[in-house]
């Protein structure tokens, strides 16, 4: 499974790659305005770190404004994939942009149905909501085996993407389903990492270690 880091954070992205397990990076709008950068300088800056995807979404709502945004956006950098959200504008323009070479996101997924649709269009990658679903008490990890399931019944080539990934649990179950990717914030990358009997053990052993030190002097 590759790991994306969900965010627009410069040092959060250095501290993730300084890791050696991060493949790739999503933003979105949201995350984008809370650095108060330019969004294109900000965007390079993020491929100069990562040798991966890098997802950026566009804002437009039109397939015409769409696929003008999304070459301009992929003209930044090679790893540049294009987000397009999951409306009907939105999957003309993943057919267009992938005729002329220009990898797509689909985002805001929330059933099998939309899933399907986005990968006969011709979408790259698919990014199903499971933390949204999850509040609105929907099992969000059903959709992903659904969709896993289903992209395995035809071959199809894109990417399945866990998105809006709230805790640790999100991240194992994908694994265990087979999704291709998950996304997620540092913290639960962070938190990932973490175990309290790795703690206690780490402490036990320095305190060992000390006192034998001490007790040779």
């Amino acid at each position: 499974m590759k790991f994306f880091i969900d965010t627009a954070s410069i040092s959060e992205i250095r501290e993730a790659a300084s890791m050696g397990i991060l493949d790739g990076v999503t933003t979105n709008p949201s995350l984008v305005a809370k650095e108060g950068k330019e969004f294109r300088a900000l965007l390079k800056e993020i491929c100069e770190i990562v040798n991966g995807d890098i997802s950026a979404e566009v804002v437009s709502i039109t397939a015409d404004e769409m696929i003008k945004e999304g070459k301009d956006l992929a003209s930044i950098h090679k790893n540049i994939v294009v987000k397009i959200p999951l409306i009907k504008e939105g999957l003309k323009a993943v057919k267009t942009l992938k005729a002329e070479g220009v990898r797509s996101n689909v985002t805001l997924c929330f059933s099998p149905n939309q899933a399907l649709m986005a990968a006969k269009a011709g979408a790259y990658i698919i990014s199903p909501f499971i933390g949204r679903l999850d509040d609105i008490s929907h099992s969000g990890m059903d959709l992903i085996q659904q969709i896993v399931t289903i992209y395995k019944n035809y071959d199809f080539d894109t990417q399945v993407l866990v998105a809006s990934v709230r805790h640790p649990m999100h991240v194992v179950e994908a694994a265990m389903i087979g999704a291709d990717i998950c996304t997620m914030p540092f913290k639960v990358i962070d938190q990932l990492i973490r175990h309290p009997l790795t703690d206690i053990g780490l402490e036990k052993f320095l305190s060992d270690w000390k006192k034998g030190q001490q007790s040779k002097k």
